[in-house]
């Protein structure tokens, strides 16, 4: 098993972060958008309530699947099971050197 530089890790730790931070916004944002009608309108106590969970049950959704989705995303090093995808460098081109 090969050790991660330095490098490697920070990189790891800025994208954990990322992927929590965005995670939280997309999160807010699915709550908000569920649960705004109830501070646009007078709706019912059962209402507000169904629509506060329903809101928070999906944050919670949209929360994870964020998160996984960006972790997941995340090229790995030559010792884990995917590299990054590699560029050519002449695509298209033929080899003038022959």
């Amino acid at each position: 098993m090969s050790r991660r530089t330095q490098a490697e890790r920070d990189a790891m730790t800025v994208e954990i972060g990322y992927a929590l931070v965005s995670g939280a916004v997309v999160a807010l944002v699915t709550f908000a958008g569920i649960f705004l009608p109830t501070l646009l309108v007078d709706l019912p106590n059962v209402a507000e309530r169904v629509l506060s969970r329903t809101g928070a049950a999906l944050g919670a959704v949209a929360f994870a699947l964020r998160v996984i989705h960006v972790l997941w995303r995340f090229p790995r090093t030559a010792g884990g099971r995917r590299l990054p995808p590699g560029r050519p460098s002449r695509s298209g081109r033929a080899n003038l050197d022959s």
